[in-house]
């Protein structure tokens, strides 16, 4: 029996065209599937910052890291599991409302403290950010009341003490 966990690993890399997907090659060649990815440019433009997920054995970060270190344009590797990190996500949910739910949906952005991003008479586009478990929470609640359409970032993180920063 494995004993599998998500891990969120978070690469700094020069931003070139076809990074992404040489990193992405090396998770695929390795059978491992990228759960979730955000990909964007570090206060520095020529630095992009790869946030991704992975559910994968214990010894899977120390084998990533070593082939994804080989690579050109990887500046630098980090696992970003664990409580010595900040894990969130961002999620977009449009509701349909009508007469009948509007009150629980209303009772639901008070409860998960979401954010109205729109609304009209009847749909409202709510904002969701937090943890993973808080995200998938909210949608949870959501679904039987009319969430129509979702769209998430997948996990971002940040340390807690500052490291791996762009130079």
């Amino acid at each position: 029996m494995t004993n599998n966990k998500e891990h969120t690993i978070s690469l700094l890399v020069n931003n070139q065209p076809g990074v992404l997907s040489r990193v992405a090659g090396v998770f695929s060649s390795r059978g491992y599937n990228i759960t979730s990815l955000c990909v964007a440019e570090t206060q520095d433009p020529s630095v992009s910052r790869i946030t991704l997920t992975s559910t994968a054995d214990a010894d899977f970060t120390e084998k990533i890291k070593k082939q994804l270190d080989k690579l050109v344009d990887v500046i630098d590797v980090a696992d970003y599991s664990g409580p010595s990190f900040i894990h969130r996500e961002l999620m977009l949910i449009n509701v349909r409302v009508a007469a009948d739910n509007r009150l629980e949906i209303m009772r639901a952005v008070e409860i998960f403290g979401c954010r109205i991003v729109t609304m009209n008479s009847d749909h409202i586009i709510l904002e969701v950010t937090g943890r993973k478990e808080e995200t998938e929470a909210v949608l949870s609640f959501l679904l039987p009341l009319g969430a129509e359409v979702m769209n998430r970032t997948g996990t971002i993180a940040i340390s807690l003490n500052g490291m791996q920063t762009v130079a």
